[in-house]
């Protein structure tokens, strides 16, 4: 695995976003659980309103605005299963 990856969502190059793969465990773990609880609270705070108007196209471009930091967290935990499938290995 190369020493920076960049995150998947990325397809310019060189990339600018990219993962540090050799950063402790806990330090990838807390920024793939910040993203990921981002939009788990977005998405319980739309979930639990009483009206909500429904716009498509408004929708659409949250729903891929949410998307952007969910992908970031999956790369990381990613990253993080293969430094700890390497361990096992060992």
């Amino acid at each position: 695995m190369d020493r920076y990856m960049p995150l998947t969502g990325i397809d310019l190059i060189p990339a600018s976003l990219l993962i540090d793969t050799q950063a402790p465990l806990d330090v990838l773990q807390a920024m793939a659980d910040y993203r990921i609880r981002t939009v788990t609270q977005v998405l319980e705070n739309i979930a639990f309103r009483a009206e909500i108007g429904c716009d498509t196209v408004v929708l659409s471009d949250f729903s891929k605005l949410l998307a952007i930091p969910l992908r970031d967290g999956c790369d990381l935990m990613d990253v993080i299963g293969r430094r700890l499938r390497a361990q096992v290995a060992e």
